[in-house]
């Protein structure tokens, strides 16, 4: 995540209207908001996880009402990192936390679905701390829009009072942030992406070779040595970017192959990383070329809809005996909404060789890699 500015704005607004189409408050207090459509709410885009996250900010608000509660939530916070927030309300045995439990459980039940996830993907809300923690005030609860151009973020203080924070900087008083745990939804979503790939038919096992001897060997890789982004599109609502790469050319058997490789690490702009990572496995492709397409996601990606969109139009292209370049396919198979926020396109690398060496920069001019071959050899 880049680095924040402080003086924000800061002003009260109607809660009503702050929470039309987003969240209804039940008989107990909290606030229950099922998947909807993507819908607009000022200029900001609002997406089914948005209004569920942003019950479940509602309702964690209500929750700190009780004042044990709020020392255990405030302990639990103070170093900043993100928690579970579904695990930090089971450990506690105050009144406040036993209220939110029901929630929060159907809030992440209901953000697995949004994001095309199963069910065993587990707790996905997670909570943490923006801005440092101050003696006498109240900590502010909000979720994180998942469009990163939206120009406030809607916050609530534990008596369901609604604030508008100013989305291009960093609030100047506490506040605790909901967002989706991207580590653990992008390991589920990439898992979803490449089952329903593979039972597409886009990412078929390698043919046995006919020299099994030579094979045994060991094969060549394209790695990456050196990575850098100059924008990971994260503004201070939004946690660390998730950013993965989508890896096209054609397989053994012709078809169309994608395979995916993450990056959990690239987290800031503008810095450099060496991960020395094996992007490119040559042994699984039928040409000496293929396509790199970076994404990122935080929070909003339905994996299960990428996929099937990535099969619609990557099916359609068939093998002409030469290598055709993929990434405008596959930019081409991403529904127009997306590119507000769902999931972000980062860059891409055309064309890279098994004898693709050195540092080149992706045609959208926003990240740079250094390529290295590397040669995996047979135990």
């Amino acid at each position: 995540m880049f680095s924040l500015h402080s003086a924000p704005r800061l002003r009260t607004v109607l809660t009503g209207l702050a929470l039309t189409g987003l969240a209804v408050t039940t008989a107990q207090g909290f606030a229950s908001a099922a998947p909807a459509p993507v819908h607009e709410r000022g200029a900001a885009r609002v997406s089914a996880v948005d209004a569920i996250e942003d019950g479940a900010a509602r309702s964690l608000a209500l929750s700190l009402s009780d004042r044990a509660w709020q020392r255990q939530v405030s302990g639990a916070l103070a170093q900043g990192k993100a928690v579970g927030l579904r695990g930090l309300a089971a450990g506690s045995a105050t009144r406040g936390a036993g209220g939110l439990g029901a929630h929060l459980a159907q809030a992440d039940r209901q953000v697995a679905d949004a994001k095309g996830l199963g069910a065993d993907a587990g707790p996905l809300l997670q909570v943490r701390l923006v801005g440092a923690a101050a003696d006498g005030v109240e900590p502010l609860v909000a979720s994180s829009p998942s469009d990163d151009n939206a120009t406030v973020v809607v916050a609530y203080d534990s008596a369901g009072k609604a604030y508008e924070l100013a989305a291009d900087h960093a609030p100047d008083r506490p506040v605790y942030l909901i967002d989706v745990d991207t580590d653990k939804a992008t390991e589920a979503g990439l898992k979803v992406l490449r089952d329903e790939l593979a039972a597409a038919g886009l990412q078929a096992p390698a043919a046995a070779p006919v020299n099994t001897a030579a094979a045994a060997t060991g094969f060549w890789t394209t790695r990456v040595t050196a990575v850098t982004v100059s924008d990971v599109k994260e503004p201070w609502f939004k946690g660390a970017a998730e950013i993965f790469d989508l890896v096209t050319g054609f397989g053994l058997d012709g078809k169309v192959r994608v395979d995916t490789v993450t990056m959990p690490y690239l987290d800031d702009e503008n810095k450099t990383y060496y991960p020395n990572q094996i992007l490119v496995n040559w042994s699984l492709y039928k040409y000496n070329l293929a396509d790199v397409v970076m994404m990122e996601d935080d929070g909003d990606t339905n994996y299960s809809s990428l996929a099937k969109a990535l099969a619609a139009v990557l099916l359609t292209i068939t093998d002409q005996g030469a290598y055709i370049p993929l990434v405008n396919a596959v930019i081409d198979a991403m529904p127009s909404s997306w590119w507000t926020d769902d999931p972000d396109y980062v860059d891409s690398w055309y064309t890279l060789a098994t004898t693709t060496t050195g540092t080149r920069t992706g045609a959208s001019g926003n990240g740079r890699m250094t390529f290295d071959r590397y040669y995996v050899s047979a135990l």
